[in-house]
């Protein structure tokens, strides 16, 4: 199985997946949503009028909350 892309995953799919790891949306801001979970440092933020999500973003929620691609890929796919 070759590496799994983090490319075309829309905002709904990606709102899924931050509900499922715990995170709780808390506002929205000049289009960008903002979503927290305790114990993390800073919010995670995404544009709202992007979609699919870039790339960039989703990598960088991985890295914030201590997950993998292969992490997120299991959990969008529960």
């Amino acid at each position: 199985m070759g590496t799994q892309k983090l490319s075309n995953i829309s905002i709904s799919e990606y709102r899924k997946f931050l509900q499922k790891v715990g995170c709780t949306f808390y506002k929205i801001n000049s289009g960008h949503e903002h979503w927290r979970k305790e114990g993390l440092t800073r919010p995670i933020t995404f544009q709202t009028h992007i979609d699919p999500v870039p790339e960039f973003i989703i990598q960088n929620a991985l890295r914030s909350l201590g997950l993998s691609k292969k992490d997120f890929h299991e959990i969008i796919n529960e």
